[in-house]
Formats: structure tokens, C-alpha cells, sequence
């Protein structure tokens, strides 16, 4: 609609008699675009309807439109949308209509006035408006002029779009998720963090970008930017909201965006605004009226379905015309966008979900032996409360007169003859029950959950520190995002890896070629400036890393003549430059030619969001086909000096479907041609087959791609044909159809694909090599040695697979290959029959371990677009009396059927025949991710990260072992240590008419866990070395004691408990006939106990110390001086009533024989057991560490010797 129009967009009877209009909340994205008749003041507005239907949600982070319905006629009508809201709406936040609606918008700047508030009124530009319509509709008008003469009766009115669309968009569940942390839910312990979370988030709502207002772009909070509005970005800034794209301060309407905080990528992607809005907008403003109908908001990053009517045209918009909140604006200085999704509905907001919350597996054991202890407890008190009751019934007749318990006072004061507070049996029972759980509470350990934080947060500072995980070629560390599992990093048995950028280095390098049935790139060799200017004379590109050419390629490139040879070789660089969705960027540098010629060349880059497309593209320049310039509707081509331009008339991209992508081209003479490169799997069956020649060319082009695949190498098959006349003009209407659809537009998409994609002529095959990162052979050879289990999913060929599984020492040429590949339920079933039989595996009848294996299927991800799935992994088999490992291989086909039907339990009899637990083949208990060329999406969504996969063979085999036999310990030994003291007092109150009493003060009880005992136990948790790293390296073996439970089981549990009780005894009974016959009080005796307790439970820690160093000397010894610090001081204080105990103690000998006497036969049984079975029955720990020590004794007894001599 034109600006300067004074004719009203609605007459007066287009109004609706009732209104709908919204409340606008801060940080809300509800509001509504109103017209007034009689205004001429411009604002930006929208409209957005859907259903009437809404939800309500009794906790939601942002506010929707309140919905009410009122005539308007009155003065106070024309304030904002606040004034309109009753104040009990305010408590109902609602959510947005059901997602199988579609959802519309309209944006753009209108006039509004209001004859009593002077235009000072604020804009609603959002209203969710009650039609019956099930489509959701994008409007826009820059300028919506009315005028009115009556001023008396002012009125708010929606604008009615004239555009419908037929189609209903199909809401797809199939979203991808992107994990962001949820401040709301997070574990109280990390309070101090969800505040700064909660300041965070505050700190972004707040931020400003520039939205269009009275015509003209003005600063507006994130948090008020709402559905509809034209928001204006600059280069570097962070995008506030959805938006579609109108234009960009590129010609070509050409944007760059980073999505590192999306999708953790790095690398740059391309956006375009449609060419027909692209003239239309300009850094000043933007003069711009249509519809936009596109989806409801959904979770999916990597799709968008809409639809846009402009000037008359109805054209469609996808992912490659949005760019999404949290995105980076770079190498552009600015873009116009109309805002589609706004605050919660923003994909990176509805992808913001809580991270789930990991509990190791020696943590869930441990939860239940406090279970265990909790039954201790209760138990113990039962005991008292029983012998309670029992005691006051047999003495009933006694109790005024015993010295235990009586009912009277006797003294001379105000109290004498008075009767206790006495409740009858049954009651005093009752309250020696609780006071009894008061005395004993020490046996559950509260304290020790937060001695394992302080354990694991030291642990993982050393793992941090870990120079040899510092990866020097990208700088990074590594890293520590989860302190709750280190102790499972010692009891992996199955590793579930990626191979491209995991177990390679994402660094796609051009390698071989087969062009026409000849194969190219046995001899490779790095093309100089000089050698290119003999061949190119006139290259006028230099890429700024050098690619490995073939003199002979090049040679027939430069041919004169037109063979055929050299026409395919021509058709083949040139669909590898134009088949792509890569974006050049020239860098801006000069290099010198060397040559005949003075011309300089100028430096080029490219970006994309595939590695391998930028090799091709690389490849191609290389080999003189440089793609300089894109833009959405025509590529340029330097092929050997000379500017090829060619129009794009459309791109079929790459779909897991059809696993192929096509461009169709018209070129200077008019002559149109689709150019497609794909798998090897589904390009041959779409070949043209209409000569012999073709028929050779390919077969002697799949014999290439074998070869290629026998080297590791990733393949691609080319290929192209001339469209004719009818048969374009049929594609373009099919393509139009399709692309504008809202309703599976993929699938017709598809279909148009495969109308044009047909009868191809064969071009050629390409060899691509990703090269394994360094180490990483060693490592997995480490891994597979330690007992773990590797499994590799790969999207390369099935020869590919194996090819670089043998060449990472995944595979070894003796192990027995077992290969599914079925086409069917029935093919895949036989298959592993018969794979079972000829191997001897036995089926399991583990129904237990039948349904883990079923409730852990949904989170394994089977990409549909692999062309195979190769899962090697290693168990011993036999074959007819040889023993040999096993290795499964299984393609993606077959893996879908076993996964999607009854085979589970004989896929997991066959790969996991070792397994005791196979839960753990379908969930991540943890996650590492590594920081690849790629991007960081794997370290944002991990536990741990590090630059490197070599990093995980220490990762795993020394600090994972470490940190098991660690925190194994740890938990054994807090059980212990408060068992004992516990146990003790037991025994006490068992001597003391079940009474409760103490021997001991209650700051003695206080500081037992906090002061006197706990300091040792964290040092040795951080510190402690059963073995050195040298040796768990050497020996990757010693890993499988975290497999088999050495450290921590339940057997270890129950042995642990008995040699508490033998010592608690040993503990209370010791000084107890010791000052049998002395005349020592109840309080000098509960000093004894006391620093026996601590003197005992310390010695017992140093008796299994493996690594002492000066703090760890400090820490054990340090405690038991400590204690009797804090005893002298407690026993100076005269209003306690162990006054002066310590002094009178510390004088005799007996005290000190009577402590030495207790450690002794309190830990001589613990001594002798382990003697014996360190001697008898040594564990692969204790031989390798009898051999490091003898070692090291050598080695000094060496060097000793070296000196003397």
C-alpha cells in the first residue's frame, strides 16, 4: 500500500463490532496490531492469528495475550493494551495454540491517533485474534494510512488480510534438540550458580536492538521485541529474534552468520533474502507491504517452512531465508529482518531444556548400603527402646531407689520428694527410641556427600591440570563440565564414537579422481605458483592453502581439442564448482605471480557448512575452476582466466532420502543442465544406460570407488544432462509448486528432485581423505586391550569402513569379521543366526536384560542418511575350536531393521556376549566430547571435552582408575568411621541401663566428623596413587578392576561392617577392663574412647594409603594432634564437666598402653587378612605394584651405584 495514501484501508463497514485486543506485559511477546480510522501517526505493527483455542499453563517464563472482548467508543479506549487487561488475568499466563496450526504474521509501520492523548500511546503490535481460521498469518505494511474526519468516536480495528492459503502445514516431531541449560532446575548445591544464571538471563532480555518505530529504527529491549516487528542488525551484533530476512546491506541480499551458540559450528553459513524484497529495503527504512504464512513455532533449528505474498507474488521461504536468535551477525554490515518467533517461541528458547542430571553407578551403590545402614540404625534403636522397657518392667519396684534411674529427687533443695517427669513404660520407651536416633544419627553419613564434592572437585582440578591432555594445536584444555562422575570414568566398558572429526581430523583433502573411466591422483604433487602459471597462464585465484594436483589432469585440461576426455574433465571441475552450497570469500591479499606475466593473484577462501564441499570446491580451483561470486540467483566461475556466469535457476539439496543434491544451470548460450553428485548407491540407479561406452565407463568407475573405499578414501559419484525446453518448463512448475507448499513440502520437493534427476551422464567418481588424528590407533589398540568394548558409527561406504577400522587398529587382520547386511527382517534374523551358530555364542535368557536393552533404544541415533553403520567391537569366539576375536560389522539398513523390530536380544547375544551389563550400550552415562575442527556442539553437550581422541586413552585408563579406586575407598572408609563411633556408643548405652547417656560431650560428637577425621579422608581421595600413570599405560589390563568391582562391592560392604563391629568392641571393652578396678570417672573414660577413636580410625586410613606425600603426612598425623589440641581446650573450660580429664590422663602409662593396645588388636585381624591375601591371592593392582616398586628399588640401586663408581 502506498505511504502517501489518504484513503481509509477499511471503510466503516469492514468494522467488526466486537474488537479483540490483548494486554502487553514486559518480557511478553502479546500485543496487537491496531488501526485507527481517524489517526495519521505511524507506528510498527502485526498481526498474528490463530485459533481460538489457548491453554492455560500455571507456570510459564513469559506472558501471551490475555484475550477479552469490549466495544470500543469511549476516550479511555485508545491508551495501551495495558488498560484493557482485568487485573485477575494477570495470573494466567497463556501458551500459544496447538502446533498443527499454522501461524501467520504481518509487520510494517501504521498510523494510529488518539484526539485526547495526542499520538502519545504506545503501539501493540500483537494480537492472537480469535478466527476460525487454522492458519497462522504473517502480515506486513510499512505504511497503513486512514483518515477520518469524526474524531468523536475513535476505534481500534484489525486489518484483514486479503491473502489465504489453502495449504496446512503438518507439524514435524521429528525436531532436532539443542541442550541449553534451564536456570530453573538445577540442584540446590548450585544455588550460587542459578543466581548468576538468573543475572545473565536478566542482562540479555535487556539488551537493545534497533526496531522500527514512527518510521524510523529505534532502540527497543529484547524483552518487548515482539512477533511482527522490523528489526535492524549490525555487523557483530547477536540477533534478538527469528526473523525473516528482507535485506542486507549486500546487493545480492547475501548475510553471514555464526551459529556457534546454536549448534556450537564455528565455520560461517550463508543466509539470502529473497531477491523481490531485497530492492525494496535500505539502510534508512523500509518500505515494504505483504504476508508471511509460516509454521508454528517448533524446536527445529535446521528447517523452516513459510511462504511469503509480496507485490503480488507468492513465493516460498526456508531455512536459508531465517536467521535464528542467538546467532552472530558477521562480514555484513547490516541486515533488515521482520521478526517471525519471538521469546519463548524463538527455536533456541524452545530448545532450551534442563541437563539432565547424572548420578555415578558407585553413587547409586552407595545410596543403597546408607539404605542398609539406615536399617543398622533403626535397629540399633529398636534395641534400646526394647531394653528400656524391659529394664523399668523388671526393676518397676526399684526405681526410687537405684542409682541408674529413680522417680524422686533426693536433695536438700526446693525439689526434694519430688517425682520426676515420669511417663509410664511404654512412653519412656518410646522416647529412649528417639532420643536413642539423636545419639546414633551419626551412622548415616551425611557428611559424606559433601567430602565426595570436595574429592571430585580436587580430582577434576588435576585432570584439568594434566599437561599431557593439553592439545597445543587449538589451545584447549582439557575439560571438567561435570563433577558427579569422575569415579565413572574408571568403569566404562562400551565407547559409542563418531569417526568424522572424533577419530579424524575433519580436514577433507582432495585425493583422487576418476573422470571418464580414468583414474587420476596416483601421482600427486603440490602445485606451485610456477608450475600453475605454466599450466593456467592465466589463474587469477590463489587459495591460501596449496592443494595436490596431477600433472596429468591438469594436462588434459589444457588440451585444445574437444575429446572426450576433455569435455567430461570440463563437466566434471565444473559441476564440483557449481554442485555446492559453498560461499566464496575473497580475503583481500595479492601474491606475486612468478611467470611471464606481472598479473598478481588474489587471495580466496572458502566457507561452508560441509567440510568435504569445501575440499571439492578447493579441488576444483586448483585445478583452474574457481567459484569467486554467489549469490541466490546466479554463480561466477573462473575457469582458466575467463568469467563463466551462470544462472542458478533452482538447488535440490542434500537429503538423507535421496543422499544426492542437484543444481539445475543455464548457461551463456541458454543451454540448461543439471549437474548432481551423490553416493555411489543411489547415483547409479538413476545413470543413463542407452550406450555401451556408458556402460564401461561405469563399471570401470565402480571398480575406482572400490578402490578408493579400500583406502579409506570418502566417495562421491558425479554426473549431469542436458534438460530440454518442455522438460525445464514442466521442473520449473513442479519446483514452484512444491517449494511454496506448506504442506509436505519435502516430499514433493523429493518428487520434482527426481523428475530432473534422471537418465544422467556419468562424469566421474572423487576420493576425499579425512586423516585419522594423531595417536589414535594407539589408543583405541589401548582401549580394546583394558576390556572396552569400541563401537564406531561411520556415514562412509562399508568398504570404507573397514578400511579405516583396520587402518585405527579398530579392526587387526586376525579377527573374525561378522558382516550383517540384510534388505530385510527376515535376511537380518538369518544372519545372526547364523552368525551365532558358527561362532558358538549362546542366546540369553535374561529377561531383565532383555528390556533394558528395549528401554534404551530411543536414545541411540541412527543417522537415515548413512550409507553404512559399521559397529566393530571385540569378543572372544570360537569356530570350530579356534579362538579368535570377533568384530561386527553391521550397515544402516540392516541396523534399522534389527533396531526397529523383535532382534534386539540376539543383535546384543552377539555383540555383547562378555557384557554383564548392557544398559550401558544404550545410554551415555558419560559423555566426552571433542573439540573438533567443526565447531563445539559435541563440548557444549558433554561431561568432559579435550582436544584430542588420544586424550581419552589417559583419560580413561589413569584418572578414570584413579578417581574409581578413589572414591571407592573414600565411601568404604566413611562408612567405617562413622560405624565405629556409632558401635561404640551402642555398646556404652548397652552398659548403662539403655539410658542414652554419653560418655563422651556432645562437642567431642560435633567435631568427630567435621574437625577430627574428615581432613585425612579428602587429601586421600584427591591425592592417593595406587599406581603410577607409567604403569596403568603400560598395563592396560589393570583398567578391568573398575569392571570387575575390586574396589567397591557389596561383598567389601558386609566385610567392612563385621571389622567395624570387631573394632568398636575391641574400642569400648578394652579400657573398659583396663580401669576395671581404678576409681576413674565416666568422663576420663569418654576422653579415652575419644582420642582412641581418632588415633584408631587413622591409623587404619594409613595402613591403606598407597602414595604418601608431605600434605598427605600432614593431614593424618596433623588430625590426631589436632584432637588432642581441642581436648585440652575443652578440658580447661571449667563449667564443662570433663574438667581437667586430659591432665590427669596424660600422666599415667596405662592411658598410653591402653591406646597403643587398642590399635594393635583393633587392626590386627585387618592386618592379617590382608597379608595373607596380598601373599596367597594377590589382585593384578597389588602384582603390578609389587613390580613398580621393585623396580624402582633397582633403578635407585642403579643409580646408586653409578654415583659410587
Amino acid at each position: 500500500m502506498s505511504s502517501n495514501s489518504n484513503k481509509p484501508v477499511l471503510s466503516d463497514s469492514d468494522l467488526p463490532s466486537l474488537i479483540q485486543h490483548r494486554q502487553k506485559k514486559s518480557g511478553s511477546i502479546a500485543s496487537s496490531e491496531i488501526e485507527d480510522a481517524s489517526e495519521s501517526h505511524h507506528k510498527t505493527g502485526f498481526d498474528l492469528r490463530e485459533d481460538r483455542d489457548f491453554d492455560l499453563a500455571s507456570e510459564a517464563s513469559f506472558h501471551s495475550a490475555v484475550e477479552t472482548y469490549s466495544s470500543f467508543g469511549t476516550e479511555k479506549d485508545f491508551n495501551s493494551g495495558e488498560s484493557h487487561l482485568p487485573h485477575k488475568h494477570h495470573k494466567h499466563p497463556l501458551e500459544c495454540s496447538t502446533k498443527e496450526r499454522v501461524r501467520g504474521v504481518s509487520w510494517g509501520a501504521m498510523e494510529l491517533h488518539d484526539a485526547t492523548t495526542n499520538s502519545s500511546s504506545t503501539s501493540v503490535p500483537f494480537e492472537i485474534s480469535g478466527a476460525s481460521s487454522q492458519q497462522h498469518v504473517v502480515h506486513h505494511d510499512n505504511r497503513l494510512s486512514t483518515n477520518h474526519n469524526n474524531y468523536s468516536k475513535s476505534q481500534r480495528v484489525r486489518h484483514k488480510s486479503n491473502v489465504q492459503f489453502d495449504d496446512v502445514l503438518l507439524h514435524d516431531d521429528s525436531a532436532r534438540l539443542i541442550y541449553i541449560n534451564d536456570p530453573k532446575r538445577t540442584d540446590d548445591k548450585y544455588g550460587y550458580e542459578d543466581w548468576r544464571r538468573h543475572r545473565s538471563d536478566r542482562n540479555e532480555n535487556n539488551r537493545e536492538s534497533l526496531v522500527l518505530q514512527h518510521d524510523d529504527f529505534r532502540p527497543k529491549k529484547w524483552k518487548n521485541i515482539q512477533a511482527g516487528e522490523v528489526v535492524k542488525i549490525f555487523a557483530d551484533e547477536t540477533i534478538p529474534a527469528d526473523m525473516v530476512l528482507l535485506g542486507t546491506s549486500d546487493q545480492s541480499g547475501l548475510a553471514y552468520i555464526q551459529t556457534m551458540n546454536l549448534d556450537g559450528e564455528s565455520n560461517l553459513k550463508t543466509r539470502y533474502a529473497k531477491q523481490e524484497t531485497t530492492n525494496a529495503v535500505s539502510s534508512e527504512g523500509c518500505h515494504v507491504s505483504g504476508v508471511i504464512r509460516c509454521e508454528q513455532p517448533n524446536r527445529n533449528i535446521y528447517e523452516f517452512t513459510a511462504n511469503m505474498e509480496f507485490n503480488g507474488l507468492k513465493f516460498s521461504l526456508s531455512q536459508s531465508n531465517i536467521v535464528l536468535r542467538g546467532c552472530q551477525l558477521k562480514n555484513t554490515d547490516w541486515i533488515i529482518g521482520v521478526v517471525v518467533y519471538a521469546g519463548q517461541d524463538t527455536k533456541a528458547m524452545m530448545n532450551s531444556t534442563p541437563s539432565p542430571s547424572k548420578r555415578s553407578k558407585l553413587e547409586s551403590y552407595m545410596n543403597r548400603e546408607t539404605l542398609w545402614l539406615s536399617i543398622f540404625l533403626f535397629t540399633m534403636c529398636l534395641v534400646v527402646a526394647i531394653g528400656m522397657c524391659l529394664w523399668l518392667v523388671r526393676h518397676n519396684s526399684q526405681l526410687d531407689t537405684l542409682p541408674y534411674y529413680r522417680k524422686r529427687y533426693f536433695n536438700n533443695g526446693p525439689d526434694n520428694r519430688k517425682r520426676y517427669k515420669y511417663y509410664g513404660i511404654p512412653m519412656e520407651a518410646f522416647f529412649s527410641f528417639l532420643s536413642s536416633i539423636i545419639v546414633f544419627q551419626i551412622m548415616i553419613p551425611i557428611s559424606l556427600y559433601i567430602t565426595m564434592e570436595l574429592v571430585r572437585l580436587g580430582q577434576s582440578y588435576f585432570m584439568i591440570e594434566d599437561g599431557d591432555m593439553y592439545d597445543a594445536g587449538s589451545g584447549s584444555r582439557f575439560q571438567c563440565r561435570s563433577l558427579n562422575i569422575n569415579e565413572d570414568l574408571g568403569q566404562i566398558r562400551y565407547i559409542f564414537s563418531d569417526k568424522t572429526g572424533t577419530l579424524t581430523e575433519n580436514k577433507m583433502e582432495f585425493r583422487r579422481a576418476s573422470v571418464n573411466g580414468k583414474n587420476y591422483g596416483n601421482s600427486l604433487a603440490m602445485a606451485d605458483d610456477t608450475a600453475a602459471a605454466a599450466v593456467i597462464p592465466r589463474r587469477r585465484w590463489k587459495l591460501q592453502s596449496e592443494i595436490a594436483v596431477d600433472p596429468e589432469l591438469l594436462t588434459v585440461l589444457q588440451r585444445e581439442s574437444h575429446g572426450d576426455d576433455r569435455i567430461a574433465a570440463h563437466e566434471f571441475f565444473l559441476t564440483l564448482a557449481a554442485c555446492n552450497t559453498v560461499i566464496p570469500i575473497p580475503t583481500g591479499d595479492t601474491f606475486s605471480r612468478t611467470g611471464d606475466t606481472n598479473e598478481d593473484m588474489e587471495g580466496i577462501e572458502y566457507q561452508g557448512e560441509s567440510p568435504d564441499e569445501q575440499a571439492l570446491v578447493s579441488a576444483a580451483s586448483a585445478y583452474g575452476y574457481t567459484l569467486f561470486e554467489r549469490t541466490s540467483g546466479h554463480i561466477v566461475i573462473d575457469v582458466n582466466g575467463e568469467k563463466l556466469r551462470l544462472d542458478v535457476l533452482g538447488l535440490h539439496e542434500f537429503d538423507s532420502v535421496r543422499k544426492r543434491m542437484s543444481v539445475v544451470i543455464r548457461f551463456p548460450n541458454n543451454v540448461v543442465k543439471v549437474l548432481v553428485k551423490g553416493a555411489d548407491t543411489t547415483m547409479f540407479s538413476i545413470l543413463a544406460n542407452d550406450s555401451e561406452s556408458h556402460n564401461t565407463i561405469r563399471d570401470v568407475t565402480q571398480s575406482h570407488l572400490n578402490e578408493y573405499s579400500s583406502i579409506g578414501l570418502r566417495t562421491l559419484v558425479v554426473a549431469s544432462r542436458d534438460v530440454s525446453d518442455a522438460e525445464l518448463e514442466e521442473w520449473q512448475s513442479m519446483y514452484e509448486e512444491a517449494s511454496t507448499s506448506l504442506h509436505e513440502r519435502a516430499a514433493k520437493l523429493r518428487q520434482t528432485a527426481a523428475f530432473i534427476e534422471c537418465n544422467l551422464k556419468l562424469l566421474g567418481a572423487t576420493g576425499i581423505e579425512d586423516k585419522l588424528q594423531e595417536g589414535v590407533p594407539e589408543a583405541i589398540e589401548s582401549l580394546r586391550q583394558a576390556g572396552i568394548k569400541v563401537w564406531v558409527l561411520t556415514g562412509d561406504k562399508q568398504e570404507t569402513a573397514i578400511s579405516i577400522g583396520l587402518s585405527c587398529k579398530l579392526l587387526t587382520p586376525d579377527m573374525q569379521q561378522i558382516i550383517i547386511n540384510g534388505t530385510s527382517e527376515v535376511d537380518c534374523r538369518n544372519l545372526l543366526g547364523d552368525a551365532k551358530a558358527k561362532y558358538g555364542v549362546k542366546s540369553s535368557t535374561n529377561q531383565n536384560r532383555k528390556q533394558k536393552s528395549n528401554a534404551g533404544l530411543g536414545d541411540l541415533d541412527i543417522p537415515n542418511g548413512s550409507k553404512s553403520l559399521s559397529l566393530p567391537k571385540w569378543n572372544p569366539g570360537q569356530e570350530e575350536g579356534t579362538t579368535a576375536p570377533l568384530a561386527l560389522i553391521i550397515d544402516g539398513n540392516s541396523l534399522v531393521y534389527i533396531l526397529e523390530k523383535e532382534l534386539e536380544s540376539e543383535l546384543f547375544d552377539l555383540a555383547t556376549s562378555w557384557a554383564n551389563d548392557v544398559s550401558m550400550i544404550q545410554m551415555a552415562d558419560v559423555g566426552v566430547g571433542i573439540c573438533g575442527q567443526e565447531g563445539r556442539q559435541a563440548v557444549m553437550a558433554s561431561d568432559f571435552a579435550m582436544g584430542q581422541f588420544r586424550f581419552l586413552k589417559k583419560l580413561l585408563l589413569v584418572h578414570g582408575h584413579w578417581n574409581y579406586q578413589r572414591v571407592a575407598y573414600l565411601v568404604l572408609y566413611n562408612f567405617y568411621r562413622n560405624a565405629v563411633f556409632v558401635l561404640m556408643l551402642f555398646w556404652y548405652i548397652l552398659c548403662t541401663a539403655f539410658s542414652t547417656t554419653s560418655a563422651l560431650t556432645d562437642w567431642s560428637s560435633v567435631f568427630y566428623s567435621v574437625i577430627y577425621t574428615s581432613v585425612p579422608t579428602i587429601f586421600v581421595g584427591i591425592l592417593d596413587k595406587d599406581l603410577s600413570h607409567r604403569t596403568l599405560l603400560k598395563y592396560p589390563k589393570l583398567y578391568a578392576a573398575g569392571h570387575r568391582q575390586e574396589a567397591y562391592n557389596l561383598q567389601l560392604f558386609w566385610i567392612t561392617m563385621i571389622d567395624t563391629v570387631w573394632q568398636s568392641l575391641v574400642l569400648f571393652y578394652t579400657p573398659l577392663f583396663t580401669y576395671k578396678d581404678s576409681t576413674i570417672d565416666i568422663w576420663s573414660m569418654g576422653s579415652l574412647w575419644t582420642i582412641a577413636v581418632v588415633i584408631l580410625v587413622n591409623v587404619h586410613l594409613a595402613m591403606d594409603i598407597n602414595r604418601w606425600v608431605l600434605i598427605t603426612h600432614a593431614a593424618v598425623w596433623g588430625s590426631i594432634i589436632i584432637t588432642y589440641g581441642c581436648m585440652v581446650v575443652l578440658d580447661s573450660i571449667p563449667v564443662f564437666p570433663n574438667y581437667w580429664t586430659i591432665y590427669h590422663l596424660a600422666v599415667s602409662p596405662t592411658y598410653w598402653i591402653t591406646i597403643v593396645l587398642i590399635i594393635i588388636v583393633a587392626l590386627l585381624p585387618r592386618f592379617t587378612c590382608k597379608v595373607v591375601c596380598q601373599i596367597f591371592w594377590p589382585s593384578d593392582i597389588q602384582i603390578a605394584r609389587e613390580a613398580e616398586l621393585l623396580r624402582k628399588r633397582h633403578n635407585h640401586v642403579q643409580s646408586r651405584q653409578q654415583v659410587s663408581s
